[in-house]
């Protein structure tokens, strides 16, 4: 299968060259040519495979000249770390069903993909013989995630950004206590808006990114997105063996990256399966705000909350959906992106009631995530993070007829001050959490300026 960009700049690439690029070179992100499509009949059969042989057909759709058994292998090494043999487990809490994704070796969504990613990421420079540096920027769990799937392996280096002192205490010490040589971490002073743009400025540098052989871990890689799509048909293939035709999905977001994995999945499954998306924000509401009102502009500054990986005013992923949106117009993308860039705001009321069909949105404040922590505690028995609790909290506000699976994107224990504050104790930590303060940690923390990040690049960039 061949990829193209959201900007329509570039030749197609196959799927070796979108496992190993970012942006493309005009600056867009790259998408299928042609979307496929699961076939009815194939529904049935798949509802009884494991979590790992579904992700062999899904990806398989995706994945163009590389030989079945080698992916195969990929995938069966890439999750052979999670805690559950299910490896993303769909549980009942009440009238909702939570989908846990927080089984893998950092406790995080972000796993799910990144341990695929680290794998396919070495099988392409094993076959080409070559290196890479890979750079990215973090709200909080994809930064752990993508050191755990990359640390120790040849011939890739790995460099992450996140903002200095704006993730959970957890969050920044899974990272920085990973003292692999090939592991640099960078803590900017400033938001994740910030590390992500200096990612992005480094991308967009031609030159640059080509001598130094920058590779892409944020969700602007498009093999993330598509490892993510798997959890998607596996909890909707789990409800349909129980009876159900139609399902909801919950999905705490700021990054727009989750989310438009379940729109891809809501596209190739046959129509009705997944009927509707709730998108949920924390009150840095710009995605909120884009599917109520159509208004998807910057307002203000970033606001720190509970829910710390959602705290996003410029959703990367959105781009991509873009795409869809103004039914593959890739010059209409291209206008709309420069516009934004260049007054922060983008009028989109005109598609609302298309948006509308797949989504639906609610912001949740401080306040209402605390409170859904504590009830759905004292209720059910159960722990929710505060970034679940989000989706919890806009599931239950707008919830139909059909069941809602809300994604649980990380474990109650890497949040410790907000469950702390819900249910009025600490939160007993999970063995591979609890002797992080005494371990060494190493981080640069330096300016959100893109010239030292650069500069701290070539100094130490495998070439």
């Amino acid at each position: 299968m061949n990829y193209i960009s959201t900007r329509g700049g570039i030749a197609p690439v196959d799927f070796s060259q979108a496992v190993m690029m970012g942006l493309a070179r005009d600056g867009g992100l790259l998408l299928p040519e042609h979307l496929p499509s699961i076939d009815p009949a194939l529904l049935n059969a798949w509802q009884t495979l494991s979590y790992q042989h579904l992700a062999l057909e899904v990806l398989s759709l995706f994945t163009g000249e590389m030989p079945r058994a080698d992916l195969e292998d990929l995938i069966e090494r890439a999750y052979s770390s999670f805690r559950h043999p299910q490896v993303t487990p769909l549980r009942q809490v009440g009238g909702l069903h939570i989908l846990e994704l927080f089984h893998g070796p950092t406790f995080a969504f972000k796993d799910v993909a990144l341990q695929l990613l680290g794998n396919l990421f070495e099988y392409e420079l094993k076959k080409s013989g070559g290196c890479m540096n890979i750079i990215g920027a973090t709200s909080g769990d994809t930064g752990s995630a993508a050191i755990y799937g990359v640390r120790g392996r040849k011939g890739i280096n790995i460099f992450i950004l996140h903002p200095h002192g704006r993730t959970s205490p957890i969050q920044a010490l899974q990272m920085t206590t990973v003292t692999d040589a090939n592991v640099f971490n960078i803590a900017v002073r400033g938001t994740f808006d910030d590390a992500q743009a200096i990612v992005k400025t480094l991308f967009n540098d031609l030159d640059f990114r080509d001598t130094y052989r920058l590779g892409a871990i944020n969700s602007i890689n498009w093999a993330r997105v598509l490892a993510q799509v798997v959890y998607y048909v596996f909890a909707y293939l789990k409800l349909r063996k129980s009876g159900f035709d139609s399902v909801d999905f919950s999905v705490p977001t700021g990054n727009f990256g989750d989310i438009f994995a379940g729109y891809m999945a809501k596209r190739l499954l046959p129509a009705g399966c997944i009927n509707r998306l709730i998108l949920a924000t924390n009150s840095n509401d710009i995605l909120a705000r884009f599917v109520n009102q159509g208004d998807y502009s910057i307002a203000g500054a970033v606001s720190p909350t509970f829910s710390p990986s959602m705290d996003i005013q410029i959703a990367s992923n959105f781009e991509r959906y873009l795409y869809y949106l103004f039914n593959e117009d890739s010059g209409r993308v291209k206008a709309e992106m420069e516009r934004f860039s260049a007054t922060g705001r983008m009028d989109l009321s005109g598609c609302i009631e298309e948006v509308r069909r797949d989504f639906a949105a609610r912001s949740v404040s401080e306040d209402e995530t605390i409170a859904t922590i504590r009830q759905t505690h004292e209720e059910h028995g159960y722990l929710l993070d505060p970034h679940t609790a989000v989706g919890v909290k806009a599931a239950l506000e707008l919830k139909e007829e059909r069941p809602v699976v809300c994604l649980a994107t990380a474990h109650p224990a890497k949040f410790g001050d907000a469950v702390r504050k819900a249910i009025g104790k600490e939160v007993e930590l999970p063995p591979a959490l609890a002797g992080l303060s005494q371990l060494e940690s190493r981080c640069e923390v330096m300016d959100a300026e893109a010239a030292l990040i650069r500069e701290h690049l070539r100094t130490n960039a495998l070439l």
